[in-house]
């Protein structure tokens, strides 16, 4: 916000006419948007048979950050199990919280060590069949930071 307050003061200072500061104020807007959701991950595609894996996120663990989510959209977004998939470098599976489609919260502590090109455990989620994912958000600890950073795969069963 402090961001956009300093731009605006910039573009006020402009010898321009109000419709084209207006403009150039939109367009700001719509880039700043737009960064912010390019930052989430999100994914479309077919529902898959029951009872098979399917790929629903893939995001990069970095090392700079501890956390990572992948909001689940599509018609395929009323799971009973996750798990991860790890590629590139090891990762520490610290916690994980799937969020449902009313916005509660399911906070599954976990720590569980992935080897690089390993699997989670297959996590269990509650309320199978009564509702619908949102999103899920997990919390991490990579190590190895010398082989690069942990490529994270996280596939669901209906």
């Amino acid at each position: 916000m402090v961001l956009l307050n300093s731009y605006w003061h910039s573009i006020h200072n402009l010898k321009l006419s109000s419709t084209m500061k207006k403009l150039i104020c939109i367009l700001l807007l719509i880039f700043v948007v737009s960064q912010i959701a390019a930052a989430q991950q999100v994914r479309y595609g077919k529902a898959a048979p029951v009872g098979t894996w399917q790929k629903i996120g893939t995001t990069q663990a970095n090392f700079a950050a501890d956390h990572d989510g992948i909001i689940v959209q599509g018609p395929f977004n009323n799971f009973r199990s996750v798990k991860l998939k790890v590629t590139n470098a090891p990762l520490r599976l610290v916690k994980l919280v799937v969020t449902y489609d009313n916005g509660a919260p399911d906070n599954i502590e976990t720590l569980y060590d992935i080897p690089q090109g390993g699997e989670s455990r297959i996590i269990d989620l509650r309320g199978v069949g009564q509702r619908k994912i949102r999103r899920i958000d997990f919390w991490y600890d990579t190590r190895g930071v010398a082989r690069g950073r942990a490529n994270v795969t996280v596939f669901a069963m209906k």
